[in-house]
């Protein structure tokens, strides 16, 4: 069984991780109306991993006799004046993911759960590789996105992403 504070900052981040793909929808739908289907596919591929995440931890949470308690999504707020608000937003989100499962890790050490820690370990792995895919992004959208053709061909490049579901990180 859990410590009761681990298993409510699981259930949080379970939440959390929801509202991550919420969020990366309201993305795609930003772009989507703008005629950037590149990357509004980019972060609808987006949205389906952080749906994953969310369904590894409340696995893991089901696993380990914890009840798990969906709180309510809060609708994303976010207002887009040019191409690369997103791009941003992106970032600044998952650099919050990074620090949300950094507490609960710290956490889970704090009181040698190292079974949670374990789990984690691929989330904090997961996370370095999602805000270095955020920060490519902002780069390349700065290099290329001002230039018609450039944004054209940035677009088609994000279009090619596709969906795979995670092979190598804890079952859901």
């Amino acid at each position: 069984m859990l410590d009761k504070k681990i298993a409510d900052m699981l259930n949080e981040q379970v939440n959390k991780e929801f509202y991550s793909a919420y969020l990366y929808l309201d993305f795609a739908n930003y772009y989507a109306d703008e005629g950037l289907d590149g990357f509004a596919n980019w972060y609808q591929v987006q949205a389906q991993e952080e749906r994953d995440h969310a369904m590894m931890m409340r696995r893991y949470l089901i696993d380990n006799g914890v009840r798990v308690t969906f709180g309510k999504i809060a609708k994303p707020d976010k207002t887009y004046k040019k191409h690369s608000d997103a791009l941003d937003f992106g970032l600044e989100h998952e650099q919050f993911v990074s620090a949300s499962i950094a507490e609960i890790y710290a956490a889970a050490n704090e009181i040698k759960d190292f079974k949670t820690m374990q789990f984690l370990d691929w989330f904090v792995k997961e996370q370095g590789e999602e805000e270095k895919n955020a920060e490519d992004l902002i780069k390349k959208m700065k290099l290329f996105g001002g230039d018609a053709k450039g944004l054209y061909m940035l677009n088609q490049e994000l279009a090619a992403r596709v969906y795979a579901a995670p092979t190598n990180g804890p079952a859901m």
